[in-house]
């Protein structure tokens, strides 16, 4: 199955009107609007199973006249189907979930990737490299090649490409630490005088702090170096606080805490929110210009007062293929230009967020 022409032309203007969006940092209110209403169009009228959802919602062409009106779509009704205004088997990519809850793996299908890299590489210039345009790096996490289906694979893999110097090693394979060549690139690092730039998931830096730490080795990278986590801290929780990880961390690579820089993302977004700072843990996570979120209550949907807590929703203008907004199971409150993630939703919170993805299901088995 192919698209039609109508929708094949309708596509990529939407494409060139959101890479322009992206690219312009100085988008008000008002242009935002403008886009999210034009992406749910698109969205409402080639995404059948959001379609209806937002009829369930009595959200339609007719009744959502800002972002805010668009309702988020439960994080679990990517398990549950096809989110995707262009077929499956037309699509280049699908990034697959890691499936830990019920084995069963949620899908995010991307035409191609260009919108998904763009947004990656404009962000990631922005909080992760500031005023240097390139680094060299070293990766403690599978290169894309090894996990195709990984959405943080392929994130890495073109934050490689596009922030690198020379070569950038992927230590990780089939589950494996390459130690050797990851102290092989740490010491060149420190011989040549030259700032390195130290990214994995959490908890392979976990394993390294600890298999460090066994040995009694440091380092002590050159002034200007980084660390960079993606979070999935919680398969270490019970060994180290955050505190004490970002603390072994500075201590492990002479690296201050504040230029430890923290990730938060998700398989369901095309864009990722990265802290400031790691001085003070939990960290403000920041989003771009193309992003938002809402802090809401589950039960009611509704927003919940400035600081207090509640379900994130977010509202990503790069999901132009699936569903712009998403509603996570993650609580968290907002802080100015930010949010504080607490972590994932328990007892009503977590009644709320099933209801919703039930309320969701029985949408989309509903006929037309």
């Amino acid at each position: 199955m192919t698209v039609s022409q109508e929708q094949a032309e309708l596509q990529a203007k939407l494409k060139d009107e959101l890479a322009a969006f992206i690219a312009n940092a100085s988008a008000g209110e008002e242009d935002y609007d403008r886009m999210a209403l034009a992406i749910f169009r698109y969205q409402f009228q080639y995404n059948v199973p959001f379609r209806k959802f937002c009829q369930q919602k009595g959200k339609t062409l007719r009744t959502v006249k800002k972002w805010q009106d668009i309702p988020p779509v439960p994080i679990n009704a990517f398990k549950e189907a096809t989110l995707s205004c262009v077929p499956a088997e037309d699509t280049q990519a699908c990034f697959m979930t890691s499936g830990t809850t019920k084995k069963v793996r949620g899908k995010h299908y991307h035409p191609d990737t260009d919108i998904y890299d763009l947004s990656m590489q404009t962000f990631f210039a922005e909080m992760v490299m500031g005023d240097r345009d390139r680094f060299r790096m070293g990766v403690l996490f599978p290169d894309e090649r090894h996990m195709p289906h990984s959405s943080l694979a392929h994130y890495l893999t073109v934050g490689a490409a596009a922030f690198g110097i020379g070569e950038t090693h992927f230590y990780i394979e089939a589950d494996t630490i390459d130690y050797s060549l990851l102290e092989q690139d740490l010491e060149q690092a420190i011989a040549t005088d030259e700032p390195f730039l130290l990214l994995g998931a959490t908890y392979s830096l976990a394993m390294v702090l600890e298999a460090f730490a066994e040995r009694n080795k440091t380092y002590r990278l050159p002034e200007g170096s980084k660390v960079f986590d993606t979070g999935g801290f919680k398969s270490y929780a019970q060994k180290l606080t955050l505190d004490e990880f970002y603390d072994r961390l500075a201590a492990t690579f002479a690296v201050p805490r504040s230029r430890c820089v923290n990730m938060y993302g998700m398989t369901e977004l095309s864009t990722e929110y990265y802290d400031k700072t790691n001085e003070t843990v939990p960290s403000v996570m920041y989003g771009p210009h193309w992003m938002r979120t809402r802090i809401i209550h589950p039960l009611t949907n509704e927003d919940v007062p400035y600081g207090e807590q509640g379900i994130i929703v977010h509202y990503d203008l790069a999901n132009y293929n699936s569903v712009l907004a998403l509603q996570t199971e993650d609580v968290g409150y907002q802080r100015e230009g930010g949010f504080v993630l607490l972590g994932r939703a328990q007892g009503s919170d977590a009644k709320g967020c099933s209801i919703s993805l039930s309320e969701f299901m029985d949408a989309v088995k509903r006929n037309d």
